[in-house]
């Protein structure tokens, strides 16, 4: 899973450089604190002198990829010197034997709905990356119509229960002006199947559209009903986007966000899931997986996070994306290798379930 990433070309780095950059990020994501030059004289192998160690270290932050807090004589990495080592020193790693087998036991021969899975997936990316994980589904208007069943709960209220070509199940309760029966319900149901059956929701609505302006709607009453259903239905579809956030309590674990200033902000972020809906989307290119580093994703969290997303496909040609949010100071190399491989694994599993 290889990053892209955002804005400009790097500044090329000295060997030096690039190997002392490396040594102390890694040991900065490792402990928290500032790195000093003699605790990387200590550590490379070049055999480097702590006095030459400071003047890479001074041009380093002279150019933009350390940064030193307070009155620290240690220096810790910036967003910039972040995503230079995750786009060039980062080694491409591959995923434990522990966490494979962790991550195939759990989602081998998976039996549920799919959209269970969709709950489960995040839920385990969460447990073993120790960040926020998130599951993001296609928009609405690409899921194509498998089945649409409509059930009767309560007078002028009714259950939509839609399946689409991936086998994921989607139900939603509409508040009808008008109070049906069952078997008229159980008709329009399988009028939009055999009329739709095979076409997207962004289709199935214009085609909708459509016949609701044609003399003959209002005079069929099983088309009048089907389609009366039918638009409603998907005009409350049309801009909702499914999006599951699992494992928002370990952002307490991360002290760098661990203000309450700043745990209000993130909560308020993971709770206003509309507003992440249009960030994420905003942010996301559906042809490549993404990492997003602090300021890069400024109105996410207030550029506090960093952001890694690897898109999935459905069977129908619907994108959408699986991915962690955590801290700038995040263990890329492991959170990488997990967002891929669990993704892979996600796709997969909608494959087989798929028609």
């Amino acid at each position: 899973m290889s990053a892209q990433a955002s804005g400009g070309g790097q500044q090329e780095l000295s060997p030096r450089a690039s190997d002392i950059l490396r040594t102390i990020i890694g040991h900065y994501i490792r402990t928290g604190e500032p790195v000093g030059s003699r605790t990387i004289s200590k550590m490379t192998w070049q055999g480097l002198s702590p006095a030459t160690i400071r003047n890479v270290m001074a041009d380093l932050e002279e150019q933009g990829y350390l940064t030193h807090p307070h009155t620290s004589a240690g220096r810790i990495p910036t967003d910039k010197g972040y995503r230079f080592y995750v786009d060039t020193l980062l080694p491409s790693g591959r995923l434990g034997a522990q966490d494979r087998a962790v991550i195939d036991t759990s989602l081998e021969g998976f039996g549920g709905e799919v959209s269970e899975a969709m709950e489960v997936v995040p839920k385990l990316l969460s447990r073993l990356s120790e960040h926020v994980a998130y599951l993001l589904a296609p928009p609405a208007s690409d899921a194509v119509l498998k089945h649409i069943e409509f059930v009767r709960l309560h007078p002028r209220r009714i259950l939509v229960v839609f399946v689409n070509q991936a086998d994921v199940v989607s139900h939603r309760v509409l508040d009808t002006g008008e109070d049906y029966e069952q078997q008229v319900l159980d008709r329009a149901g399988r009028y939009l199947v055999a009329e739709f059956g095979g076409s997207t929701l962004g289709e199935i609505r214009r085609r909708l559209v459509s016949l609701m302006a044609e003399e003959k709607a209002r005079f069929d009453g099983l088309l009048h009903d089907a389609v009366t259903l039918g638009t409603q239905y998907l005009d409350a579809e049309s801009d909702q986007r499914r999006l599951v956030v699992e494992g928002t309590a370990n952002i307490i674990n991360h002290p760098e966000l661990a203000d309450l200033d700043t745990m209000r902000n993130l909560f308020a972020t993971f709770e206003e899931k509309h507003r992440l809906v249009e960030l994420l989307d905003r942010y996301l290119d559906p042809q490549r997986p993404r990492v997003l580093i602090g300021s890069e994703a400024a109105d996410l969290a207030s550029g506090r996070l960093s952001l890694i997303a690897s898109p999935y496909r459905l069977e129908d040609g619907g994108t959408g994306w699986l991915g962690i949010m955590g801290p700038t100071r995040m263990e890329y190399e492991r959170a990488l290798a997990l967002v891929d491989y669990i993704s892979r694994l996600f796709s997969n599993l909608l494959l087989r379930h798929g028609p």
